[in-house]
């Protein structure tokens, strides 16, 4: 649904509950509208941020906007998932679902619905660029931007992907408008801040549990504290998430540790000390990248990634911050 629909659908079944809603003109460019909600005979106007689905990750601009505009702010999303409406209420920010659910808190106004079903969702035009093969190859492009100049064998060989998916994957780019010709010879990759949101969604949503080895502890709980001690092995393994984002910013003490590796699970018992156990606070991933990495830590974009997509705001302070000083010049 385009946000026009999303806001009418909304009110539409807004309305079935008593409550009136009229869509207005005349809100801060920044924001996509205003609202005239009829409530006990009372107007309530709202500014209002339209979305298809919330993420975490767009949390923090959510938040920043609702501190602006105070009690004169409302989300409508298509669909939020039940932990960021819980968020959203733990920080007092009025929302509106498409199937009519509502949180909002004002004045002498409480309403809170929650009881309705999800709308059917819409089903959408697969773009091969983003199944779990495709990310893989997206992932190398926003590594390097020139990478989408290599030959269609190099990008197939330093990725693992078939030619047919690259190719797949550099027509779905350019279906989106991503990806641009410059010449004969030469693509340009732009819009590469939005991408990369596209692409942290699809890679928590697709790539990233294809990748789960396990969760494991240590062997004794207190090598936890000093797991920056720990030495591995010829880069096959790195720190990703919460360690990686410590190591990059010096701003967060990780209580979960994020590993990838090339490394088996016998071998990581091994090497590290560390007892598979369903509940523990390391997790492991496959590492699904094949460049030389020259440090022990993923590559920012993937620390990045990581730790917007966990919701967590000390995370997502981190993330920011790793933004700022290592992607924003680069994207």
């Amino acid at each position: 649904m385009t946000e026009l629909e999303i806001v009418n659908v909304a009110l539409e079944n807004l309305a079935k509950a008593g409550i009136k809603g009229v869509l207005k003109k005349g809100a801060p460019k920044e924001l996509d509208g205003e609202v005239d909600l009829l409530i006990n005979d009372q107007h309530c106007r709202q500014f209002i941020e339209v979305k298809r689905e919330l993420r975490n990750h767009q949390l923090p601009k959510i938040q920043e906007l609702a501190k602006k505009y105070k009690n004169n702010f409302l989300l409508i999303a298509e669909r939020i998932f039940p932990k960021i409406k819980e968020e959203l209420r733990t920080y007092q920010i009025p929302y509106i679902e498409g199937n009519g659910n509502i949180w909002l808190k004002k004045e002498k106004i409480f309403i809170w619905i929650d009881t309705n079903k999800e709308l059917t969702a819409e089903k959408e035009k697969t773009n091969r660029a983003f199944t779990k093969t495709g990310l893989r190859v997206i992932f190398h492009f926003l590594l390097d931007d020139e990478n989408v100049n290599q030959t269609y064998r190099e990008m197939a060989n330093i990725t693992h992907v078939g030619l047919a998916n690259i190719n797949y994957v550099i027509n779905g780019l350019k279906e989106d408008g991503y990806l641009i010709r410059l010449n004969k010879t030469k693509y340009k990759l732009i819009d590469k801040k939005e991408l990369l949101e596209k692409w942290m969604v699809a890679y928590q949503d697709r790539l990233k549990p294809t990748l789960f080895i396990g969760r494991f502890k240590f062997l004794k709980d207190e090598e936890f504290i000093k797991w920056k001690q720990l030495q591995f092995k010829n880069h096959n393994t790195i720190w990703g998430g919460e360690p990686a984002g410590d190591i990059l910013t010096n701003y967060l003490k990780p209580g979960e540790l994020t590993i990838y590796t090339e490394e088996t699970r016998a071998e990581l018992i091994k090497n590290y000390r560390l007892i598979p156990d369903p509940k523990g606070n390391i997790q492991v991933y496959k590492k699904f990248w094949n460049i030389n990495d020259e440090t022990n830590i993923a590559p920012p974009i993937l620390a990045y990634a990581d730790l917007m997509n966990t919701g967590d705001p000390r995370n997502i302070e981190t993330a920011q911050k790793i933004y700022q000083n290592a992607l924003q010049d680069k994207l």
